[in-house]
C-alpha cells in the first residue's frame, strides 16, 4: 500500500472522528448555570467553614469517635465502595476496548464419513491456531465509550463522598439531639425534686390550716405531671441510641457522649465561601456533573454507531492431520470487515435522539443540583443566625423566670400570694429551661446543616485527583 493512500486513508479517519465530534457538540448544549457573585447576599468570604476536616470541625472527643466508627463500620458506605469497585472494573473494559485482542485455540477432530456404497473415510485433523482481532474506532464510537466509562466511574467515586457528606450530618445531628435529651431528662428530673418538696410543703400548710386542700392536691397533679414525662424521654433517648448505633453499623447499645455541649465549640463567625468554591467542593453537585459527562458520551457512542465499522482479523496458526507434520503446515488469513447498518427502519437515528433526550434530562438535573445547592446554603446561614439569637433570647427568658420563681416563693411563704402562683412560676421557669435546651440543641443542629450545605469535609488533593484521572 502506498504511502499517499495511506495518508489518504488517515485523512479520511481524522474528519469522520471530527464530524463526529461536532455532531456531539451541537446536539449537547452546555449547562446555563449564570451563578451570582455571592451565595448569599453580604457574604462573599475567600474560605468557609466547610474547608476544615470534620475531625477539626467537630471537636467533641465523643462525636469524633462516633463518627469514625460509621465511616469504618457503616453498611451503606461500605456497599458504595463496592460499587466503585464494579465501575472500576467496568472502566477498564471500556479502555481494553480500544486494544486489539488475542485469543487462541487448540482443535484436534477426528471425522469418519461411511457413506452407503463407498468406502470409509477418516479425516483427523489438528490445529494450533491464534487470532488477533481489532476493531478501527473510525468514528470514535470506543472513545466515547472510553469516556462514558471514566466518568460512571468517577461518579460512583462523587456518590461515595456525598454519602460520607451525608453520614458525617447525620451522626452528628442524632449526637446533639441525643444530649440534648440527656438535658432535658435532667431537667424534668430536677424538676420531679423540686416538686416533691412542693408537695411535702402543701401538705404540711394544709394539714397546719395554713392553706386549702385545693393547694396540697394542685401540688400532686404537678408532681405527677412532671413524673410522667420521664418514661417518655427514656424511650426517646434508647431509640436515639439505636438511630447511632445502626449508623455505626453496631446492634442497638448505649452510647458514650458528653453531659453537654461544651466539648463543641460553636464558631462567633460561619464564612461560607465563594459561589465557584461550592460548586467544586459539594459531592453531589460533582456526582450530577460526571453523569452530565457520561450522557454526553452516550450521545457519542449513539451517533458513531450509525456509521460504518471496520474490523481486521488476523488468524495465524498450524494445522495438518497427524502429529508428526504438525508443525511444517503453517496456517494463516487475514479479513477485513466493513459492516454498515443500510436499513434499519431508523432505530440508530431514534437511539442517538433518545441518548440527547436522556442528555437533556441530565443537563437539566445538574442545573437543578447547582440551585438546590444555593438554595441549601442560603436557608442554612439565614436558620443558623436565627438559632443564635434565638438562643440567647432564650437564655435571658431562662434567667427572667429563675427569678421569678425565687419571688414567688418569698412571697408565699410570706403570704403574699397563693401556692398556685408559685406553681405558675415554676411552671414557667421549667418551660423556659425546657426552651433553653432545645434552642441550644437547634443551634447546634443548624450549624451541622450549614456545614453540610457547604459540603463539608471537602478535599482539594481528593479532587484534584479526580479531575486528574477525568483528563
Amino acid at each position: 500500500m502506498s504511502r499517499k493512500v495511506i495518508s489518504g486513508i488517515a485523512i479520511v479517519l481524522v474528519m469522520m472522528a471530527s464530524l463526529a465530534s461536532c455532531v456531539v457538540q451541537k446536539e449537547c448544549r452546555e449547562p446555563e448555570l449564570d451563578m451570582p457573585g455571592e451565595i448569599v447576599s453580604g457574604r462573599n468570604d475567600s474560605l468557609a467553614i466547610a474547608d476544615m476536616e470534620w475531625w477539626k470541625f467537630y471537636t467533641d472527643p465523643n462525636l469524633q469517635d462516633l463518627i469514625r466508627k460509621t465511616l469504618e463500620n457503616n453498611r451503606d458506605l461500605k456497599a458504595s465502595v463496592a460499587r466503585i469497585r464494579q465501575a472500576m472494573e467496568m472502566n477498564r473494559i471500556s479502555k481494553m476496548a480500544l486494544f486489539p485482542e488475542l485469543s487462541g485455540q487448540l482443535e484436534a477432530e477426528n471425522e469418519t464419513n461411511d457413506y452407503y456404497g463407498e468406502n470409509e473415510v477418516r479425516d483427523p485433523e489438528i490445529s494450533a491456531k491464534a487470532t488477533l482481532s481489532w476493531e478501527v474506532d473510525l468514528r470514535g464510537a470506543l472513545r466515547w465509550g472510553r469516556k462514558k466509562g471514566m466518568a460512571q466511574y468517577l461518579e460512583t467515586i462523587e456518590a461515595q463522598r456525598a454519602m460520607q457528606m451525608s453520614l458525617v450530618a447525620a451522626v452528628a445531628n442524632a449526637y446533639f439531639e441525643l444530649v440534648a435529651l440527656d438535658n432535658e431528662l435532667a431537667i424534668v428530673k430536677r424538676t420531679l425534686n423540686t416538686r416533691k418538696e412542693g408537695v411535702s410543703q402543701a401538705k404540711i400548710r394544709f394539714e397546719g390550716g395554713l392553706t386549702s386542700e385545693t393547694s396540697y392536691q394542685q401540688a400532686q397533679v404537678e408532681l405527677a405531671t412532671t413524673a410522667s414525662l420521664i418514661p417518655e424521654l427514656e424511650s426517646e433517648i434508647a431509640v436515639k441510641e439505636s438511630e447511632i448505633a445502626l449508623l455505626a453499623g453496631e446492634f442497638p447499645s448505649p452510647q458514650k457522649r458528653s453531659k453537654d455541649f461544651d466539648n463543641t465549640k460553636l464558631p462567633s463567625y460561619t464564612p461560607i465561601g465563594l459561589p465557584s468554591d461550592l460548586i467544586l467542593r459539594r459531592p453531589d453537585i460533582r456526582q450530577a456533573q460526571q453523569r452530565l459527562n457520561a450522557a454526553k458520551a452516550e450521545v457519542g457512542v449513539k451517533n458513531a454507531e450509525r456509521f460504518p465499522k471496520f474490523a481486521i482479523t488476523l488468524t495465524g496458526g498450524v494445522e495438518d492431520n497427524d502429529f508428526k507434520n504438525l508443525f511444517r503446515s503453517p496456517f494463516s488469513y487475514v479479513l477485513g470487515n466493513l459492516t454498515t447498518p443500510i436499513f434499519n427502519f431508523g432505530k440508530n437515528k431514534a437511539r442517538l435522539k433518545n441518548a440527547i433526550a436522556r442528555y437533556d434530562e441530565a443537563r437539566f438535573d445538574y442545573e437543578k443540583k447547582v440551585l438546590t445547592a444555593f438554595k441549601e446554603v442560603h436557608d442554612a446561614v439565614i436558620i443558623y443566625s436565627n438559632a443564635h439569637d434565638a438562643s440567647e433570647l432564650k437564655l435571658n427568658l431562662r434567667e427572667a423566670a429563675r427569678k421569678y420563681v425565687d419571688l414567688a416563693r418569698l412571697q408565699y411563704l410570706n403570704g403574699v400570694i397563693n401556692y398556685l402562683d408559685v406553681l405558675d412560676a415554676q411552671r414557667k421557669y421549667f418551660d423556659a429551661e425546657i426552651g433553653l435546651s432545645n434552642s441550644i440543641r437547634n443551634e447546634y443542629i443548624a450549624l451541622v446543616q450549614l456545614y453540610k450545605a457547604l459540603g463539608g469535609g471537602w478535599s482539594p488533593v481528593f479532587a484534584a485527583e479526580n479531575d486528574e484521572l477525568e483528563q
